[in-house]
Formats: structure tokens, C-alpha cells, sequence
């Protein structure tokens, strides 16, 4: 199964890899990966790590986030759930709620939704949370009162 001279890697190793998505990549579609993963391009669909999720700088996520730990630097637009700590960074936008054991933002970061800090964040698998859909239209009764 392996060739001479290859070691073979610990379930450990295994789990703890990291996964990239460049910054000129755009995936649709649910991701779900035991180890570390890293976004700089652009996700449409459910993030889910075992581990720790990156949303770098250049990152856009529609779409839902379950993991242990997170860093976000780019845009978000949908629910995430951490069972540890979320790091926000200055650049980073959430326009989605928040679910944490810990939190951590930087001067500059921007988030609207609600949060929810808690001992007991359960991360969930694919499907099983609804993605925050955020619409800027005005409601049927708003309408008929701005015409008149």
C-alpha cells in the first residue's frame, strides 16, 4: 500500500491537515472536513470542520459555519457556531447570527445579528441548521403604507 521510504501517517496526522480554497476559486456546495481548513475565495454552502475554520480577507461565505474554533476575516452571510472560541478580525463582516463559547473582536470588525454565548454550543452536521437569509425589502404593509 505504501511505497519504501513512505511513512504512514497517524489517524492524528491525518485529521489534523489543512485544506486551502484559493482566492480565485468559488465552490458551491457543503464542505465538511476533519481537519483545518482555510477560504480565500468564495464558498456558497455549509462549512464544517472538526477542527478550526479560516475565512480569510479575500473569503466569501454564503452559508453556515460549524466548527470548533474560527477566524474570520471576510465576509460572512449566515449562522456560525463554534464550540470554543470565534475570532473576529478587523476586516471581517457578519451579517448573520452568532453562537460561541468565547468571542473575540477586533476594533473595526462588523456583525449583525444576535449572538449567543454558552458552555454548550453544539456544532451540527450538514443540514440541520437553516441558513440567515437577509433581504433589504420592505413588507407588504410597509409598501401599502408608503404608497399611501
Amino acid at each position: 500500500m505504501f511505497n519504501k521510504g513512505e511513512e504512514k501517517k497517524s489517524v492524528a496526522e491525518m485529521v489534523n491537515s489543512s485544506n486551502v480554497i484559493a482566492k480565485e476559486t468559488s465552490i458551491k456546495g457543503d464542505i465538511v472536513t476533519q481537519g483545518n481548513i482555510r477560504i480565500e475565495g468564495e464558498v456558497d454552502g455549509t462549512l464544517s470542520s472538526k477542527t478550526k475554520i479560516v475565512i480569510g480577507e479575500s473569503a466569501r461565505l454564503i452559508g453556515n459555519i460549524n466548527t470548533k474554533e474560527a477566524e474570520i476575516a471576510g465576509n460572512v452571510e449566515g449562522e456560525v457556531r463554534c464550540s470554543e472560541i470565534l475570532f473576529l478580525k478587523r476586516t471581517a463582516v457578519i451579517n448573520g447570527n452568532i453562537l460561541t463559547k468565547k468571542l473575540v473582536i477586533e476594533n473595526g470588525a462588523v456583525f449583525n445579528g444576535d449572538c449567543k454565548m454558552t458552555e454548550n454550543v453544539q456544532t451540527s452536521t450538514k443540514g440541520e441548521i437553516n441558513t440567515v437569509s437577509l433581504k433589504n425589502e420592505k413588507s407588504k404593509s410597509e409598501k401599502e403604507v408608503a404608497a399611501g
